[in-house]
Order: structure tokens, then sequence, then C-alpha cells
């Protein structure tokens, strides 16, 4: 590797290092630097990527350990199962009986030979979850996303959106090539400006785009005065609710949570985090759903879920009917870490199940997510360019199956990384150090 391309052998690079010099290099300069960056964080602990696992989903998982040669064990903090449904005995057996029935596979997109009773059920039960006329299931959010917003949104209408949104979202805005607008994370007086600057125009839609529950950092976008602001103006209302689906108001979503849901015109949700599959969907009204159908290439171009996912999803839906104490656990679970963070001195206020721990910039934070690692705690570091590089974070996810021994220890060893690497629970540095 050239000196160019590699000061001091790479070993202070960061992710917005590798981009930015990036620009620099050719194709192969670039991937072979990145390769061989990687590949030196992985023998030195300091890359957790790409984690193998031995076991299902659940509140512990067996991971191959690469540094020890072992399988070992590990407490499950960092994933979006947030209701502990992939390992719940009635899904797994509805999954089973899907399989046996209907196969592994569908081998066809929806509107040709990809479309079964399932998916008819599913989207039954999901606009009756979202209070919504008519539902389509994608093969993913993302696709959910882009094909929403590249489908809906042209060249003479103003898609309005919050900073923070999905990299989805941003994509099908640019699939779409329709003008856009961003207003700060939850500014709803920057929004109302917006809109009222655009509120003159004689052509084109008004779309405002927002998330019910924001992955990096757990905050709900405040619907109830985002949702009437936004109809004042005339504005379509798109909601990515993937983080709330299962989770907020009750289970319904955010929208329900705010009281909001009727005003509220197009919902999209995942099943890959409050359902721990994959797949996604959109809610909204009969004509919007059947022009998606035909025109949202994501759906038309992509054959169907298979019978197994959509199967768990169905019988996830009757567990939040028949069995609501799977959500209260939840909430009891992340009411229970709050207030160990609080003991802990974090001012936390979580209105989710993901709860972030702001680090400062100068932490190296793939070794302090490797301490985590060492102790037997998956959580996930969220580092540039997944956030703002002075905004990188530990983000804690909690689910209904954790037990409040789980919780203690995570807490014990946030406590533990947090004194070795010299931090205060504000996300800085401590001035004056102890050891590293």
């Amino acid at each position: 590797m050239s000196s160019r391309y590699e000061p001091n052998g790479g070993e202070n690079f960061s992710l917005r290092d590798i981009l930015l010099q990036g620009r620099k290099m050719s194709l192969d300069e670039r991937t072979k630097f990145f390769s061989h960056w990687i590949g030196t964080r992985r023998t030195q602990g300091e890359s957790l990527y790409l984690r193998t696992a031995t076991s299902m989903a659940d509140r512990a998982v067996d991971y191959f350990d690469p540094w020890t040669g072992t399988v070992r064990s590990m407490l499950m903090f960092g994933s979006n199962n947030y209701l502990g449904l992939t390992s719940h005995p009635y899904v797994r057996e509805q999954v089973k009986k899907a399989v046996d029935k209907f196969g592994s596979g569908i081998g066809g997109p929806p509107l040709l030979n990809g479309y079964t009773t399932l998916h008819s059920e599913l989207e039954e039960r999901l606009s009756a979850l979202k209070g919504k006329e008519d539902t389509l299931v994608f093969q993913s959010g993302y696709g959910a996303n882009v094909g929403l917003v590249s489908c809906l949104a042209g060249k003479h209408d103003t898609v309005v959106y919050d900073v923070h949104s999905h990299a989805s979202f941003y994509d099908g805005i640019k699939m779409a090539d329709a003008p856009a607008v961003k207003f700060g994370h939850n500014d709803v007086e920057e929004l109302e400006t917006i809109l009222q600057g655009l509120s003159s125009r004689t052509t084109g839609d008004t779309f405002v785009g927002i998330e019910g529950v924001y992955s990096m950092d757990g905050s709900l976008a405040p619907l109830d005065r985002i949702v009437p602001v936004s109809k004042r103006y005339g504005a379509i209302i798109m909601i990515d609710d993937a983080h709330g689906t299962g989770v907020t108001g009750m289970g319904r979503g955010t929208p329900e949570h705010f009281g909001v849901a009727d005003d509220v015109d197009i919902a999209m949700g995942t099943f890959s985090k409050a359902f721990g599959v994959v797949g996604g969907f959109v809610s909204t009204t009969k004509p919007i759903a059947d022009y998606l159908r035909f025109f949202a290439r994501s759906y038309m171009f992509s054959s169907s879920l298979a019978p197994a996912v959509l199967a768990a999803v169905i019988a996830s839906l009757e567990l939040l009917e028949k069995e609501p104490g799977i959500h209260r656990q939840l909430m009891d679970n992340i009411d229970y870490l709050t207030r160990g963070l609080h003991r802990l001195g974090f001012g936390v206020n979580p209105q989710s199940a993901i709860i972030p721990l702001p680090v400062p910039q100068t932490l190296n934070i793939r070794k302090a997510a490797y301490h985590f690692h060492r102790a037997g705690i998956f959580i996930n570091s969220i580092e540039y360019p997944a956030v703002p590089a002075n905004q990188q974070r530990f983000r804690i996810s909690m689910m209904a199956t954790h037990t409040r021994e789980d919780i203690d220890r995570l807490l014990e060893v946030v406590e533990e990384v947090w004194n070795v690497y010299n931090l205060d629970t504000n996300g800085h540095t401590r001035a004056t150090a102890t050891r590293a």
C-alpha cells in the first residue's frame, strides 16, 4: 500500500477517513485499501461486523468467536427483535405448518404467480392494525420505502423530509427525481415555514416524510404537532414506522400513540423489527394501494416473500392480540433499564425500545465495543457514516424476553466500560484519566 493512502499504516483511520480518501483513488486502489484496512481491524479486535451466530435469535445467542476459536453465549442487546417473537413456540409452529402447505418459496412476483391466501390474510390484518383501507406487502422494508417514494412523487411534486430520515427514503427521493427539501430533526417550526412557502404553488403535491421512531437515537416524531401542521397546508403524510410498529401505541404504532392514526395518509412499516423476520408493507387508501401494486417497481419486479415469513408475521399479529403481556413485558424492561441507567448517572428518557449511550468522537469506539464483546454483551456501536462523526454512540435494543438478571449484567458492563475508558455519562471524556 502506498503511504499516500495509508499514513501511519492506517491505524487511526475511521470509516469517514476511508470515504474521503476513496475519492482520490481508482476502484482497484480504494477496494484493496479498504480490504487491507478492515482485515487489520478484524485481527486487532476492532471490527465486530459479521459475527457468526450458531443459534436462533433470542435474549441470548451463541456466537463463534474468531479471536478465541470457540462458540460462546452472549446476551443480545443489539437486535431489533423487540418482542422476542422469532423464538416463540406459537410462531415457530405456524411457520412449520405454512412450509408444509405452501413449500419453501413461491418463485414469482405478487402480480403474477406470487400471491397466496397468506398474502391476502396478512394484508387484511395489517390494514386492521393500521386502520387503513388496504395494504400491500413488499419484499423488504428498504424496498417498501424506495418503491413508495419513487412511485408516488414526481418532478412536479415536492418531498419535505426530516434530516434524520432513513437511507431508503433518501434513495427513494433520488429515484423519484422529485424536488426535495429537508428540515431539522423534529423541527416543527421549520417544517411549517417550508410548507407555507410551498403553499403558493399552483401545481404538484407536497409530501411530508417522517419516521415514527428514529432508529439511531430512538426519538419519536412529535406527530401531534407535525400532522396538524402538514394537514393545514394540504400535504400528503408518509410515515415510516418501522421501529414503532409492534412497540409504540400499544403495538399499533406511533400515530396511534399520538392519536393521529386516522390523519396519516400512508403508513409504512417493516417485519424486520418487532416481528423479527424480513419484509415491509404500506398501508393506505385502496386507490393508492392499487396504484402502488402496478407502478412501484420494487414491488412489481421482486419475487414474493416466502410462506414461512408471511406465516411468522401473521402469528406475531395474533400474539399481539391474544397475549398483551408480551408488549407489557417489553415496556417493563425498558423502564427497568432506564431506572438502572439513571442510577449510573445517564440522563436517558427512552420513548421506544432503542436507548442510545453517546460517546465522544475522540474515543476509539471499536476498542470499547470489543470490551463489551469480551464481557459477553452484544451491543451495537454506531459510528460514521451511520451518524455524524461527532454523534457516535452505543445503541441498546431492548427485548421483551430479557430477564432482570440480563439487564443487571448489561448495567454492570456499561459501568465498567465507562470507567475503563474515562467517560462521563454525557458522552464526554473525563478531564482526569484513571487507567485505559
